[in-house]
Parts: structure tokens; C-alpha cells; sequence
């Protein structure tokens, strides 16, 4: 796949009504995805990609991010077996983030806490609570040789 469109090259118009991929990555390089089930809509995780990650998300079909802790690229369900199966992207109108609407594989955990979501604390008032999402996994078990 050819690089993206180089966004500061567009018209305001072009790049919120235009047909053109032309991601803003942020000053790190960046864009912000969101990630939702496929069906239910519900949102899984929230990620970043540079441009290699979005690359290989969008030419292979699975799911790929950047690692802010590890500095890295890294397919998800690399380690897990979590793998996420690339429904439909899209991007917001200013392109500086993308939607993944995916299948989640596995025993269906995007988050590497071992639950489905990663949104499974609530906020009330200035404490969190559980939401009492089961865990799919132990990821004691699942990241021991890490």
C-alpha cells in the first residue's frame, strides 16, 4: 500500500467531504482509534496508530497499534490470542482519528486485563467501581512468559 495523502495538501473541503485517506497524525505521529464490536457497537478499547500500524491494519484485515509503553508496533492478540478481525474502518471528518469496527476472536477479551472491554469501571464522584464485567481471562496466566 502507497503512502496516505498528504493532509496538509488539502482544502478544508477536500479533506472533510473529499474521497481521499489522508491521515493527520499528531505531533508524535499518531492518530487516536477507537474500537467498537462489530453488531453490538460496543466500544472496546481506544488505541493509537502511526502510519505503519494503520498500514498493516488496513492490508491485512487485523488489528495493529502502536505501543506507547513499548515504543512499538503490535498486532492485537499478538500474545493473547485476542486477535481483532477489521470489519469496516472509517475516519472522523478532520481525519486525525479512525473507528475500527471489529470481530473480537478468541474468547472475545480486547482488553488485556481479560475483560471484553476495556470500559469496565465506572466513574462515581471521585472513585471508580467495577462494573462487574466478568474477566474471560487470567492474564497472570495468559502474559506469564512475558
Amino acid at each position: 500500500m502507497s503512502d496516505f495523502t498528504d493532509a496538509a495538501g488539502l482544502s478544508h473541503l477536500e479533506l472533510e467531504e473529499g474521497t481521499l485517506l489522508a491521515p493527520r497524525f499528531d505531533a508524535h505521529g499518531l492518530v487516536t482509534a477507537v474500537v467498537q464490536e462489530a453488531g453490538s457497537n460496543r466500544v472496546l478499547m481506544l488505541a493509537h496508530m502511526n502510519a505503519q500500524a494503520l498500514r498493516l491494519t488496513l492490508s491485512t484485515g487485523e488489528a495493529h497499534y502502536w505501543s506507547r509503553s513499548r515504543a512499538r508496533i503490535w498486532k492485537k492478540g499478538e500474545s493473547s490470542g485476542e486477535i481483532q478481525k477489521v470489519v469496516e474502518v472509517r475516519v472522523d471528518c478532520d481525519q486525525d482519528a479512525v473507528l475500527l469496527m471489529v470481530e473480537q476472536t478468541g474468547r472475545g477479551a480486547a482488553c488485556h486485563t481479560g475483560r471484553k472491554s476495556c470500559f469496565y469501571r465506572i466513574v462515581d464522584g471521585r472513585e471508580l467501581r467495577d462494573s462487574g464485567e466478568p474477566k474471560l481471562f487470567d492474564p497472570a496466566e495468559v502474559y506469564k512468559a512475558q
